[in-house]
């Protein structure tokens, strides 16, 4: 068995051979700060001493794993913005964590090559009926039989309350209590790697939750009032003497990659990370840690620039958003927000997402009036996630609508055979591949004043939409913060087993085992340039990638009305198509898809 420690300057740290434990905070810019902690005969409050550029830092022989502890500034008393672990919560005292106390397996795991990746995100407080991490871990050997490859957990950073997203954590290093414990979330990923299933974590790096974050106190080196985000000021990683600030975050990605064994990281809009033009952060970021991570880890990123750039450095892959918006427009007939950057010609910004990755490679977009995007054909198309859902696709619609209460159940099959099928790898969100028929709403769990003001500010979000332009209508979004809200974000894993979810179910395992036999051993290294596409009427799609041997094809009519001028046989080996017989005269059926190899 092995065990694993993380070894950083922030928080509390066990010294070898029982010498107690070190704390350490940053601090700039205050006088003092004290420790309070159990020492087993009652609380103390011992001061910290004052260190070179902001840091305190206390050596404490009576501390052992387990120590509950808190800092205080003057009358202040908060939380170790480095903790392991809160087990009452973001404003109580932290504990001692000793990450060497779990055993992990010495096995042969060494994560899985790139191209075979299908991830599934999942919520850990609403994926089961418990919410916790124990009752995900025994929900594993369904994603293995789906043809799941890759788990990808929404953010673990502690928040307040007992509800949450996760996007409003304050405790990065912390997972969250209310879904177990730092040992039961290591047994998942134990779990997980026993039935080839990697683990992925979502990482937030452009914000801190509006409650229980209590940086602004204290460490306001931390914040730059020169950036704002849609959460508040930006986090300051520019400027040159935020080197410590910088390192916090790095070493947090360094921290689950090393200590939890998690086989890559997903970072929340790298958008709103107000960084050097050159992007100096999130490039040190990423090669710092393959510089300090010695197993194959994989970096992905959420960024609605659509910088190449980065993925040419370190991160492997973005969430392809352009290719969820041009797919959800096609099949929906949605132009409202940003659909309509994708409404008017949706099938061939699809086609151009999975021939060439972004759909927007700096054209000016009509939603932002900007331009958006850079060059993206020269880039493999394994750099680019695709999904017909996600928690924001889902979680940002007034009603928590999934896509199959959105599209016709012919357009949806051949949506999903069209990006599941193709090189780049896809992602599902938890539910989707039975239909699911619960919602996935937004919800949290606030203070009472932040909790007013954020149902008010979620209804308002809606005010423009035509069918919320009554306050009346606005009055039916659900209160995020009704305890009530985050129970209908519940599973039903019962419905699975009944029609027509076991049905979706069906489909769903059938196109991954078709991607896991046919498709993913033959596309990595694929790129753009080995890729095109041409348009065929009003919503055909003719598209063919070049692969080391032979070529992948695909034909598919994404419109409700049938379209003629393709091949009545396909050439190469039929892999799959969603009509028989096959495009009869060469006349594509509405909502059809064929993929062909040869």
């Amino acid at each position: 068995m092995s065990s694993y420690r993380h070894e950083m300057p922030f928080g509390a740290s066990l010294i070898d051979g029982d010498g107690g434990v070190r704390f350490r905070l940053y601090a700039p810019g205050n006088e003092r700060a004290d420790l309070l902690y159990d020492s087993g005969s009652g609380e103390r409050r011992v001061p910290l001493e004052s260190r070179a550029d902001g840091w305190f830092e206390a050596v404490r022989a009576d501390a052992r794993a387990g120590t509950r502890y808190r800092f205080a500034i003057g009358e202040l008393l908060v939380p170790d913005p480095a903790s392991r672990f809160q087990p009452e919560g973001v404003h109580e005292a932290s504990v001692v964590v000793d990450p060497r106390a779990f055993a992990w397996p010495d096995d042969a795991w060494n994560g899985r090559p790139w191209n075979e990746h299908v991830f599934y995100e999942l919520h850990a407080g609403t994926f089961t009926p418990e919410g916790t991490y124990a009752a995900a871990q025994t929900k594993l050997d369904h994603l293995a039989a789906l043809g799941v490859t890759a788990v990808e957990l929404m953010p673990l950073a502690d928040v307040p309350g007992t509800r949450n997203w996760g996007y409003d954590g304050v405790l990065a290093f912390a997972p969250s209590h209310n879904y177990g414990t730092p040992e039961d979330l290591k047994a998942f990923i134990v779990a997980a790697h026993a039935r080839g299933l990697a683990v992925f974590l979502d990482v937030v790096h452009n914000h801190f939750g509006p409650e229980g974050n209590y940086l602004h106190a204290y460490g306001k080196v931390f914040y730059t009032d020169r950036f704002s985000t849609p959460w508040g000021s930006a986090i300051d990683v520019v400027d040159d003497d935020r080197e410590t600030v910088r390192q916090f975050f790095i070493e947090n990605a360094l921290y689950w990659l090393e200590e939890y064994r998690f086989d890559g990281l997903r970072f929340d809009a790298v958008d709103e990370i107000y960084d050097h033009p050159q992007r100096r952060f999130l490039r040190q970021l990423a090669r710092t840690v393959e510089e300090r991570i010695d197993r194959p880890v994989y970096l992905v990123i959420e960024n609605y620039r659509n910088e190449a750039g980065l993925l040419e450095s370190g991160y492997r892959a973005q969430w392809n958003d352009d290719a969820h918006h041009a797919a959800h427009a096609a099949i929906t007939g949605e132009a409202d927000g940003y659909y309509q950057d994708y409404a008017k010609h949706a099938p061939a910004l699809l086609a151009r997402t999975l021939t060439q990755g972004f759909a927007y490679q700096g054209e000016r977009s009509t939603f932002r009036d900007i331009p958006r995007g850079e060059p993206s054909a020269h880039l493999e198309l394994g750099s680019f996630v695709t999904f017909l859902q996600n928690h924001d696709q889902v979680g940002n619609r007034a009603f928590g609508d999934r896509i199959a209460t959105l599209a016709p159940a012919d357009a949806l099959r051949a949506a999903l055979a069209v990006l599941f099928l193709a090189p780049s790898p896809p992602l599902l969100f938890m539910g989707e591949e039975w239909a699911a028929s619960t919602p996935f709403l937004y919800f949290c769990d606030f203070e009472p004043e932040l909790a007013r003001k954020v149902t008010e500010g979620r209804r308002n979000e809606f005010r423009t939409f035509a069918s919320f332009a009554d306050p009346q209508a606005r009055e039916r979004i659900p209160d995020p913060t009704d305890p009530a809200t985050f129970e209908k974000s519940k599973l039903r894993w019962d419905e699975a087993l009944r029609e027509p979810h076991r049905g979706w179910l069906a489909y769903y395992t059938r196109l991954l085992e078709i991607r896991r036999e046919q498709i993913a051993p033959r596309v990595a290294g694929v790129r753009g340039t080995d890729a095109g596409f041409e348009l065929i009427g009003a919503a055909g799609i003719r598209a063919r990638w070049r692969l080391a041997s032979g070529v992948l094809r695909l034909d598919a009519n994404l419109g409700p009305s049938t379209e003629g001028g393709f091949d009545v046989t396909p050439e190469g080996t039929l892999v799959f198509c969603t009509h028989e017989p096959t495009y009869a005269g060469g006349r594509a059926p509405a909502w059809s898809a064929r993929w062909s190899i040869g």
